[in-house]
């Protein structure tokens, strides 16, 4: 398992299927990605600002996979149905 994938799957045992499916970012995070993403669209972005947004894609790909993985364990430890 490459370091990435033992991050990845670390987030989804540790926070569980149903924390990370309830997380959502904050209203003043999504703001901010909002902002980056408009200066970034009309070419303005700065070195900064460039960083943070990849930043921010890149924790959201993270949560996304954890909150696959997660999905994907809990399926596998239900009860099949009768």
């Amino acid at each position: 398992m490459k370091p990435f994938e033992e991050i990845v799957q670390f987030i989804a045992d540790a926070a569980g299927a149903e924390k990370l499916r309830a997380f959502r970012p904050s209203a003043m995070a999504e703001k901010r990605v909002a902002v980056l993403l408009a200066k970034q669209e009309a070419g303005v972005l700065k070195p900064k600002e460039r960083e943070e947004l990849q930043m921010f894609v890149q924790l959201d790909h993270v949560m996304s996979l954890a909150k696959a993985r997660a999905r994907v364990r809990a399926r596998s430890r239900a009860p099949a149905a009768a």
